[in-house]
Parts: C-alpha cells; sequence; structure tokens
C-alpha cells in the first residue's frame, strides 16, 4: 500500500500501518503509545504465542510438570491446570520454549530439537502475518477500531521475500497496510545485542544460516561436540551474526514496498498526531509513486 502523497494516507477512513525491524527497536513501545490513542494493536509475537504455538508451550510446561511426581499425580487427576500467560510485553514464555542450542547441562536443547522448534515458529509466524487482513476487518467490526498497527517481530524479513511482491506474506501486508520500516544505526544494533545478552528474545534463524553459523561457531571456539556449545555464548554470538544478516533484507523491503524512518525518531513519538506527522514525512520523503 503506496500512497500518491502523504495527504492521501491522511484521508483514508482507517489507517493500516505494519512496523518493522530489528528485534528491540522500538516497534511495541510504539504500539503500546498507539493503542493507548485508540489503535488497534496486533502484536505477530502474541499471537504467535497464543493461537499458533499456544498449545506446544503449554505442553512443555507439562512435560517439565511430570517429571515432578507430585504435580505429576494432580495434572493426571485434573485437578490443577497449568497455562501460558504470555503478554505484549512478556514473550518469556515463548522465549523459553524456542530455547537455545547446547549443552543440556547449561540449559541447552539439542540441535535437533531446537531445528524443529525453529520449524514450528516459522509455519507459525507465516499463519500470523496471514492473519493480518482478517484483524483489521475484526478490528472494526467487532471493536469499533478505526485505525490498526501491525507490530512484526524481528524475524519477518525471514519469512518472505523481499523483492517479490507476489510472495503470500508481502501481499498479505503491503495489500491492507502500509510498511514502515523503523531503522536502525550501527550504535542501535550494538544496544541491542547488548540488551539481548542481558535479556533474551525469541529468535528465529533461516534453517541454512543456523546450520552454517552452528558450525562455524564451533570452529572458532575450538568444540567438536554439539553438547559442548554453551547456549549463552552461542545465542549472543548468533543473534547478533542474524542481526548484521537481515539489515539489508529490511532495506530491501523498505526500498520496494514501503517507507522508512530513523529508529531514533520513535522516541519523539508521544501520541497519535506524533505518529501521524512521522507517517506522513516517511510518505512524502519516499520518491512519488502511482497510488496503489
Amino acid at each position: 500500500m503506496l500512497f500518491a502523497s502523504a495527504d492521501q494516507f491522511r484521508a483514508l477512513p482507517l489507517k493500516a500501518v505494519t512496523v518493522f525491524g530489528m528485534a528491540g527497536v522500538g516497534k511495541t513501545r510504539l504500539g503500546n503509545s498507539l493503542r493507548r490513542a485508540g489503535w488497534f494493536h496486533f502484536s505477530v509475537d502474541f499471537r504467535i504465542g497464543t493461537r499458533h504455538m499456544g498449545e506446544f508451550i503449554v505442553d512443555n510446561f507439562k512435560r517439565e510438570a511430570m517429571k515432578v511426581p507430585f504435580l505429576a499425580e494432580l495434572l493426571r487427576s485434573d485437578s490443577i491446570s497449568i497455562q501460558s500467560n504470555i503478554s505484549f510485553d512478556n514473550l518469556d514464555p515463548l522465549s523459553s520454549y524456542l530455547g537455545r542450542p547446547g549443552n543440556p547441562a547449561k540449559g541447552g536443547l539439542p540441535l535437533a530439537e531446537y531445528q524443529r522448534r525453529q520449524e514450528q515458529h516459522r509455519v507459525a509466524e507465516i499463519y500470523a502475518l496471514l492473519d493480518v487482513p482478517y484483524f483489521i476487518e475484526r478490528a472494526k467490526t467487532l471493536y469499533g477500531y478505526d485505525n490498526f498497527m501491525c507490530d512484526t517481530g524481528g524475524s519477518l524479513i525471514e519469512v518472505l521475500d523481499p523483492h517479490n511482491c507476489e510472495d503470500p506474506v508481502v501481499k498479505a501486508l503491503t495489500e491492507t497496510t502500509a510498511l514502515l520500516y523503523l531503522r536502525g544505526t550501527d550504535d542501535d544494533a550494538q544496544r541491542l545485542i547488548d540488551r539481548y545478552r542481558a535479556n533474551p528474545k525469541p529468535i528465529y534463524y533461516p534453517p541454512q544460516f543456523l546450520v552454517t553459523k552452528w558450525e562455524e561457531f564451533k570452529r572458532l571456539n575450538g568444540v567438536t561436540n554439539d553438547n559442548d556449545v554453551d547456549p549463552d555464548a552461542f545465542g549472543v554470538w548468533g543473534f547478533e551474526a542474524l542481526m548484521r544478516d537481515r539489515l539489508p533484507r529490511y532495506q530491501a523491503l523498505a526500498d520496494n514496498f514501503g517507507y522508512q524512518v530513523d529508529a531514533s525518531e520513535i522516541s519523539d513519538v508521544r501520541d497519535e498526531n506524533d505518529f501521524m506527522e512521522l507517517m506522513c514525512r516517511a510518505i512524502a520523503n519516499r520518491p512519488a509513486v502511482a497510488a496503489s
């Protein structure tokens, strides 16, 4: 959804925007601000962790509980229930399920199990993104929201082709929303790496990228056995490598199908008016296109 002018965007009776960029760059904070201003805030990660992976997450909790005889007996007799309290601001249930590969004694998962859960996440993310058109309609007809923001995960770029207008995810998003890239700087990247080190978030690797970086990490650290890999060390190292790899693809998605602003500009957004001005500047700064 591209516009001939910012005025065309302002005139829309229902405004829908998909925000994307590096994990931790400010998408959810922006979504929270717009939700307070009366926008419907659709969190892709929340949708993944509830609708599309919720059963996997809860079953994993139950699997751990079944290792405790006292809890196992209560579960078998339906005397207790276990659920996930995932929220927009707390994705720990999803993070804990996805885990990190490496030494089981340090909380790691066997690589094959990690890859299985990664594939579950890939499928779930695609489904969650394809849910966007339905939720735009649902937000309007069921709840009366006139404006809609889709808050994507950092792995959005791994489940679409940023150069292909016929890609199913690209098509679903561009036909119903305007895409806005929150472009980070090198300083932002280092800050996000430091934040990830302190508080890991769900992360998805393309399958071949994961295998390549796994072998590279082992080689650099003189490790031959998968079970000797430190999961925390690989998590931080892998996150940095993945983030650098994604940057040109984020840019390609913005160049081909959307708009962009510097992530630093988000700190100035206090309300809906600020966001509208930000979005209109992004539209004005893009080379003129025919309306779509």
